[in-house]
């Protein structure tokens, strides 16, 4: 399986990295855009990916009910810029690690903004993005961590929620359907209920390794996070998907699949 180890997954995957890991679960750490490549190249039965694969390749299947995403404000996924406006915007360097957001990005300046920058991919270093772009998106850890003086920073989940009243998904845990019984061999809900019990073990270990007070890593995960594919976040992923379609970023809208189906 695949997953990132950035902090917005950690209640996920806490039971395959740190707890009591189950003896058959080898846990690929990748980025976002790499678990995508991982799953679909048969490197791995099962992983985190971000959200817009699903319509981008046949035949996938989702773990119901479990999603990294977030109903207000995210923190981990901001659009940066000198410029004070979004209108302003002429040209967005997107991190290579995402997908979601990436085409999250394109939908809010296309739909909402009626507006086309151009647009480019880039290692996520905000100040090297910035260099010779408006503005910069930048997601997990990196998005938390970076020097803020003298920048502008726009929150993507909270204007989705803005423009649409609705929470967003960024990812989900995804398999092939080849390996739909392996995969349904694990139980994932239960992996993140185990995680969400051991937050304190949590905010401990990413404390040392981002440096972030302990409050806002807590604020973050127990506010700011939704691991839970609700009403809500199911209706926000869907008009996701629309929209994609809409603006050419997937070919299809196929409904969602559950490993069961």
């Amino acid at each position: 399986m695949a997953a990132s180890n950035y902090l917005n997954t950690a209640p996920l995957i806490w039971k395959f990295v740190r707890a009591r890991k189950p003896a058959d679960v080898e846990l690929i750490d990748a980025t976002p855009a790499g678990c995508a490549d991982a799953l679909l190249s048969g490197a791995a039965d099962v992983a985190l990916v971000p959200v817009i694969e699903y319509q981008r390749q046949a035949e996938l299947r989702i773990v119901d009910d479990v999603c990294v995403g977030s109903k207000r404000k995210v923190r981990s996924v901001v659009l940066v810029s000198r410029l004070k406006e979004l209108r302003q915007v002429r040209s967005v360097a997107l991190d290579e690690s995402s997908r979601t957001s990436a085409a999250l990005v394109k939908i809010i300046f296309r739909e909402f903004m009626d507006a086309e920058p151009e647009w480019t991919t880039a290692r996520p270093d905000v100040q090297t993005m910035l260099r010779e772009n408006d503005a910069a998106l930048i997601i997990g850890d990196p998005a938390m961590t970076f020097r803020r003086a003298g920048l502008q920073i726009f929150d993507l989940a909270a204007l989705w929620r803005y423009y649409t009243g609705l929470g967003f998904v960024f990812a989900m845990w995804m398999t092939r359907p080849e390996s739909t019984l392996a995969a349904s061999q694990i139980d994932f809900r239960a992996a993140r209920e185990e995680g969400l019990a051991r937050l304190e073990e949590i905010i401990d270990s990413y404390h040392s390794a981002l440096g972030l007070p302990r409050s806002e890593i807590k604020s973050y995960l127990t506010e700011d996070i939704s691991f839970y594919l609700d009403k809500e976040m199911r209706a926000g992923l869907e008009l996701y998907y629309r929209l994609a379609h809409k603006h050419g970023l997937v070919p299809v809208v196929s409904p969602l699949k559950s490993l069961s189906a």
